[in-house]
């Protein structure tokens, strides 16, 4: 079992989910975050003065999937979450050891 955690764009949220739905992905926790990679965020002028803006506006999802779909899944969110621009995100992938579904106490793949 995997666990692949995304940082993407704000806007391209949409069209991620509706990429992991035609693989058939059955969950997915979205949180909105804030942070910045190497464009090290970026100055706006509000009422005449100009201002930085070190966190940029990100979103955060985590996929807990069989490690057979892991390709799919990186597939479909590096095809929905690309603007071929700077600060289009990161996938991270790494091991879950085990997984429990508390209402009926399964366990391993059963549980995702």
């Amino acid at each position: 079992m995997k666990m692949v955690t995304a940082i993407i764009k704000p806007f391209k949220l949409d069209d991620v989910r509706e990429a992991l739905s035609e693989i058939d992905v059955q969950g997915i926790t979205v949180t909105e975050v804030k942070g910045f990679g190497r464009q090290k965020g970026h100055t706006e002028i509000y009422r005449g003065a100009e201002y930085v803006v070190d966190f940029l506006p990100k979103v955060k999802l985590e996929i807990a999937i069989s490690a057979d779909m892991l390709d799919q899944v990186i597939e479909a969110i590096t095809k929905g979450a690309n603007t071929n621009k700077i600060g289009d995100g990161k996938i991270f992938v790494s091991t879950i050891e085990q997984v429990i579904r508390i209402r009926t106490g399964e366990t391993g793949k059963e549980a995702l």
